[in-house]
């Protein structure tokens, strides 16, 4: 569950275990943030001189602790760097960054009270401020201890925050929308974050089912009988080798009076040995793979909590990517829902096969957009890193969603789908095959292959997000290591624009 947080005003007194204020590293040296003029105050105007004395400097994402020696009431104050920018307008990303770093540092702590910006009193003002510290603080919290057999550290249940109208309108709204947000990104972790014993196609359909009928979603699940019948012969040809069978979940929103119509799909491999063609590297990671499924399911539940006037179907493939006798093989041939005919070429090459179905069932619908998310390609982390997530589609389109990303503090980078690439996915057998002879621009031929089964006409992006979705490495910002969350903040926002909310 979410912790209860709450707008105070700045002079007020918030009961805590903690303040976090934050710090400036212009040229010129530190300075305090704005909000932090209160606590600095009950500190006798000595916390400057503290932070110095401690070798503070106010860079980004450095978090620094101070002992309030009973000068205030809460025994500690944290400082988080906020790294040179203007103290009269405060980056929204930068400073959900620092909040979510000084969080992590906090593990334990049950009330976190936070004193950044939040200055303004006008109507209106500093709500994406407030906003991204609510994101920041809750992304930056968040644990994942459901296999501790020890307690786990307390978790943050109260957080509250500075802001100089607590009872505006637009600040309780932002802050509202905030705490969906949080509450998408902590669900798509969780279940990423689950172990693929326990998390393999039936449990995440069910999962995922639950979360629909919880928000009030039309539910609707495919099992391989009902997938046998439906003609998702690339669904079953990549769930073959397993002893778990695959799924195809539906969740509906259909609000009145919408606007318009976004399909969601997302990639649901619960875990991908790589199949025949068993992987040589990374496989600890791959649980993983059903990233984009968690993120497209976490994403409609967040839509229906905020109530956007969209009407938007997720269509959710999974399947268990295994090596057994009854395994799909290279040089097979699957047929698809719809009848095209793919040749395989190499079994890790399967998250656009189940794609591919998924498409084809989410385009029957007639949407004004469509939306698909994968951890697709290792060449996307060849290309952009891991922190980047690749966009390809249309190019009006992708470049609308990539905005989207950025005004909510994702990395995204628009990426060509070069037409001399498109040849590489002929088949001499079938209508066309699942990869190229060659390693060059994988990311870009992965795109090609799902764009042959978009219909002609509709604005759609691909976003691969191979590695953002996994942090392999340690923890930085708000973001933990393990499963991310990552762009859940985008599709929202790309929601939301297209609602016109």
């Amino acid at each position: 569950m979410s912790a209860a947080v709450s707008l105070v005003d700045p002079a007020a007194a918030a009961p805590a275990d903690v303040v976090i204020i934050g710090a400036l590293s212009p040229a010129s040296g530190l300075v305090l943030a704005p909000g932090a003029e209160a606590i600095d105050k009950a500190m006798g105007g000595r916390l400057l001189a503290g932070l110095r004395a401690v070798g503070a400097k106010g860079r980004a994402d450095e978090v620094t602790k101070i002992p309030t020696l009973g000068l205030t009431e809460p025994p500690l104050i944290v400082v988080a760097g906020l790294g040179d920018q203007d103290p009269a307008a405060l980056d929204a990303e930068v400073v959900r960054r620092a909040v979510g770093a000084a969080l992590r540092a906090l593990s334990g702590t049950a009330r976190v009270h936070i004193a950044i910006g939040g200055t303004s009193s006008a109507p209106g003002a500093d709500t994406a401020l407030l906003a991204a510290i609510a994101e920041g603080a809750l992304m930056g919290a968040y644990s994942f201890t459901i296999y501790k057999s020890s307690p786990p550290p307390t978790p943050l249940r109260r957080l509250s925050i500075a802001a100089a109208s607590p009872r505006d309108r637009l600040a309780k709204a932002a802050l509202k929308r905030a705490q969906i947000v949080a509450d998408a990104v902590t669900a798509t972790r969780d279940l990423v974050n689950t172990a693929p014993n326990e998390l393999y196609p039936q449990t995440l359909a069910e999962r995922t089912a639950e979360m629909g009928r919880a928000a009030g979603l039309t539910v609707e699940v495919l099992d391989e009988r009902a997938l046998k019948r439906g003609g998702y012969g690339g669904i079953l040809g990549v769930g073959a080798g397993s002893v778990r069978p695959p799924r195809l979940v539906r969740l509906t929103y259909a609000p009145p009076r919408a606007k318009t119509s976004v399909a969601l799909v997302g990639k649901g491999i619960t875990f991908d040995s790589g199949g025949l063609n068993i992987k040589s590297a990374m496989m600890d990671w791959m649980k993983s793979d059903m990233s984009g499924a968690a993120a497209v399911a976490a994403t409609i539940v967040a839509a229906a909590a905020l109530r956007l006037p969209i009407n938007i179907t997720a269509t959710i493939p999974m399947a268990e990517n295994m090596p057994s006798g009854s395994s799909y093989r290279p040089s097979d041939v699957l047929t698809f829902r719809g009848g095209r005919t793919v040749e395989i070429n190499n079994t890790d090459a399967e998250g656009r096969i189940i794609l591919a179905d998924a498409i084809v069932r989410a385009a029957e619908d007639k949407p004004d957009y469509l939306i698909e998310t994968s951890t697709l390609t290792g060449a996307q982390m060849v290309s952009l890193g891991t922190r980047v997530v690749g966009a390809m589609g249309s190019d009006d389109f992708r470049d609308l969603v990539v905005a989207a990303g950025g005004r909510a503090g994702e990395s995204l980078w628009p990426m060509p789908l070069p037409p001399e690439l498109r040849p590489g996915i002929d088949s001499a057998i079938a209508d066309i095959t699942q990869v190229t002879g060659d390693r060059w621009g994988g990311m870009l031929v992965a795109g090609h292959f799902l764009s042959t089964f978009v219909p002609t006409g509709l604005p759609w992006v691909h976003l691969d997000i191979a590695g953002p979705a996994w942090n392999a490495g340690g923890p930085h910002g708000y973001t933990p290591k393990g499963g991310t969350g990552v762009i859940v903040r985008t599709m929202l926002a790309t929601l939301e624009e297209l609602a016109g909310a």
